[in-house]
């Protein structure tokens, strides 16, 4: 159909397409010949930069470790104590709980105490049930070290 511009043959689209295929090729064997080594394409990574005591890394795996701050009144009272609670995965121990805090606040915790917590039962009219069972991390940290997690509460 030749609605929107002149009918062409296939022999003319095989050049229009081999014409356009030519130049990109050339620009991606410049790009290529632009750089010498893999090091430069990662020169400007985290590794390299200098590190402070202020400074926070965080990493992906200590997500899956600590699931939020355990915001309580309880808990409250302990932060005075330099203790923090929080809700840790059940799958995790005290080592990867104290390694993700670590990595999260930047500070490194002194104890860590791991309770299981069994959820509760519940009833819904007939229907009864039971929440998911939790696990909960106290932390205890050295003098002078906090960690912000209660601002704003």
């Amino acid at each position: 159909m030749a609605l929107f511009g002149s009918k062409t043959t296939k022999t003319e689209d095989k050049k229009a397409a081999t014409s356009v295929k030519a130049p990109a090729v050339k620009k991606v064997e410049a790009k290529v010949a632009e750089v010498k080594s893999m090091k430069d394409l990662y020169a400007e990574t985290p590794k390299t930069a200098t590190k402070t005591k202020t400074s926070v890394v965080k990493y992906s795996a200590s997500s899956h470790f600590l699931v939020k701050p355990l915001i309580t009144e309880k808990a409250t009272h302990l932060a005075s104590e330099n203790k923090y609670v929080f809700v840790v995965s059940t799958k995790a121990n005290k080592i990867e709980v104290a390694k993700a805090i670590q990595a999260v606040y930047g500070v490194k915790p002194l104890d860590v105490n791991i309770v299981n917590m069994k959820g509760k039962r519940v009833a819904r009219g007939k229907i009864r049930g039971q929440r998911k069972d939790w696990k909960k991390a106290i932390v205890t940290l050295a003098k002078g070290e906090a960690i912000k997690i209660y601002e704003g509460v």
